[in-house]
């Protein structure tokens, strides 16, 4: 059983935190290998690092940080919600699902968790529980830009133009700098001109 960490474990592991929200993070995860040199049961610090590397695309050193921590403490969220993360990127659908299924019961109407089992949900074919999920995420957190994609893109797959391009505005409007909503973007104006040229 482990006892809480030291005061100083506790401050490192919030400065790692800060330097991978600014998305410094190299320097976030010097600070956490470290502390898991210390203790490499240390959970947060696994957590943190397979976060870290998920961010940095390097898929398989998150997986093992975060199926160590899944094996030292089976409830840990973030580590069942990486490997389901990283599940639905290989388009391993039903893997995915039973990891964020697990995480969602962990730590249960967490937004980006349901946003990413209901993606994967819907690619499982089972098309109405995953519009359903990320609706969910999304009243969870209207304004997540991520969420509105993935949602016109169901709705797009289910053949509900004007609700997808609703979404996909939307998802403009929140955050103009967005790739995937101006990529959703043009793909909603080429399939638009593809139908009108069907009809002429």
């Amino acid at each position: 059983m482990h006892t809480t960490p030291p005061p100083d474990t506790l401050e490192r592991l919030e400065r790692a935190e800060q330097l991978k929200l600014q998305g410094k993070h190299p320097e976030a995860l010097e600070i956490l290998e470290v502390l898991l040199m210390e203790d490499p049961e240390n959970v947060p610090a696994l957590e943190e690092i397979a976060d870290n590397e998920l961010s940095l695309r390097h898929f398989s050193r998150a997986e093992r940080a975060a199926r160590e921590a899944v094996t030292i403490c089976d409830k840990s969220y973030t580590g069942h919600y990486i490997l389901g993360f990283i599940r639905s990127h290989e388009g391993n659908w039903q893997a995915s699902i039973r990891e964020l299924k697990a995480a969602n019961t962990l730590h249960a109407n967490n937004p980006e968790i349901l946003r990413c089992l209901g993606w994967a949900l819907f690619h499982a074919g089972q098309r109405a529980q995953g519009v359903v999920t990320l609706e969910r995420s999304l009243n969870l957190d209207h304004s997540n830009p991520l969420t509105l994609c993935d949602l016109g893109v169901a709705y797009l797959q289910l053949k509900n133009m004007s609700k997808a391009t609703d979404l996909f505005r939307l998802a403009l409007e929140v955050d103009p700098t967005s790739d995937r909503a101006r990529e959703c973007m043009k793909m909603m104006e080429k399939l638009r001109k593809v139908m009108e040229t069907t009809r002429a």
